[in-house]
């Protein structure tokens, strides 16, 4: 073992990848959990999976050249990062946001290595995407720069290579302008994106999954404890897709989601969040400059700019807005009010510090790895189901997704159970290293 203490190899990952905090902080969570279990087995101590582990496979970065409206050619950065392919082709989302860089796509990807491994499926782990806005494109301009992107990505995907998804920017549109440059690039109709319109090989339920994964994730962490969703006040963040359909799955289980929120700030609704106000969110997120706030004029509730939703009493906190906008003074307020079960629908917006709280005070806490792979799961069947060109009914991917869920859930408890207490973060990093160490140890060192 050449690193003297878990300390010291975390320092060599921030000294060889200066200024990825994102990335620091994904790997210093992971690492805390599978400490021992990777230095204590003599064979991913001879393979050196610790250090082969958090070093993608690749990092691909590339220029885009696009032509807008108003004939002027603008200049993107375009990335994908694969991450690890030990159990399956690469697997992750594409993201278009100004504030895309490296290190967000490394921490990610290296996220997406775990979630994709606790599902079971044969997936490995990747993302991509652009520091090109969407907001304030027109169609036209947003169809150019797509096939712009899939000009240079095309080279790197493929249906059994590394098999790309929506995110952050990026939705049925997108996925379906650069499908079509895609399929006209290489003249072929296949499974390489997932996300598609249903009418062409998409699947039912993807645009629901991630937000009724985390819903089905929180039954089972009652279960835990004999108790159920129903008549459970839940506070949600953002209002975007993941938010949407969380929200929509809560109420038809009887539970009362009562905020909501974007960048401006949160809308708190003490009645609950019903599915017909839920409808007027969904037609109002439609348009690109809207903003929750509407929601609080249509409705006669109270909204608070510039402030997350962490302050509002409720027994449930589903934050499913962006990284780090739950912190410790957060979690402390959440456990004070009451809150007993906190699940991350985004991907890693609990601090470290918040983290480690909700831990030390026990509050059945589901990490995003665990808690949000409902969306890359329905991806996976949605690859199936390309693969046998035979469509699933809205019934069975649900059942799937439920079950799938399930398992996560069982790996979590497996893994994480400490004198009767769950520590999903370690349950999830344990279960979804383990699978992937022990396929690089089969395949040797490549």
């Amino acid at each position: 073992m050449k690193y003297k203490s878990k300390q010291d190899f975390l320092k060599t990952v921030v000294d060889r990848y200066k200024d990825q905090e994102e990335f620091h902080q994904a790997v210093e969570e992971v690492v805390n959990s599978i400490w021992t279990v990777a230095t204590k087995n003599k064979d991913y101590v001879s393979a050196n999976i610790l250090d082969r582990i958090v070093v993608p496979d690749r990092s691909i970065l590339f220029r885009v050249s696009w032509v807008d409206d108003k004939g002027d050619v603008q200049v993107n950065l375009g990335y994908r990062i694969q991450f690890n392919s030990a159990i399956g082709p690469y697997k992750g989302g594409l993201r278009f946001h100004p504030n895309v860089n490296l290190g967000i796509l490394k921490f990610l990807a290296f996220e997406q290595v775990f979630k994709n491994s606790l599902t079971g499926l044969n997936m490995g782990g990747g993302k991509g995407g652009s520091n090109f806005d969407p907001k304030g494109k027109s169609d036209r301009e947003i169809m150019k720069f797509c096939q712009a992107f899939m000009n240079e990505l095309y080279r790197h995907i493929g249906r059994r290579t590394d098999i790309p998804a929506g995110d952050i920017g990026v939705g049925a549109r997108e996925i379906g302008y650069m499908f079509g440059q895609y399929k006209k690039i290489r003249n072929a109709f296949t499974g390489v994106l997932t996300g598609k319109g249903t009418n062409w090989g998409g699947s039912l339920i993807r645009p629901e999954a991630t937000g009724y994964g985390l819903v089905y994730f929180v039954l089972n962490m009652l279960d835990t404890k004999n108790d159920s969703i129903k008549g459970k006040t839940v506070a949600v963040s953002g209002s975007g897709n993941v938010a949407q359909y969380a929200c929509e799955k809560l109420i038809e289980l009887g539970a009362k989601p009562v905020t909501l929120s974007d960048s401006s700030g949160f809308i708190y609704d003490p009645d609950g969040i019903t599915q017909k106000k839920l409808e007027y969110v969904k037609k109002l997120k439609e348009v690109p400059s809207a903003r929750i706030s509407e929601y609080a004029k249509k409705y006669k509730v109270k909204f608070t700019p510039n402030k997350k939703p962490w302050g509002v009493k409720c027994d449930i906190a589903l934050p499913c807005a962006t990284q780090n906008e739950l912190d410790l003074k957060d979690a402390k307020q959440l456990t004070k009010n009451g809150c007993y079960v906190v699940a991350e629908g985004a991907n890693m917006p609990s601090t470290k510090d918040a983290v480690h709280h909700f831990i030390k005070e026990k509050i059945l806490f589901g990490p995003g790895k665990a808690a949000n792979a409902g969306g890359v799961a329905v991806s996976g069947i949605e690859m199936s189901q390309n693969s046998t060109r035979i469509p699933l009914t809205r019934e069975q991917v649900d059942k799937l997704l439920k079950e799938i869920m399930e398992k996560i859930h069982t790996t979590c408890v497996k893994h994480g159970t400490q004198k009767g207490f769950v520590n999903y973060v370690d349950g999830a990093n344990i279960g979804g290293f383990v699978r992937v160490a022990d396929s690089m140890v089969d395949q040797g060192v490549i």
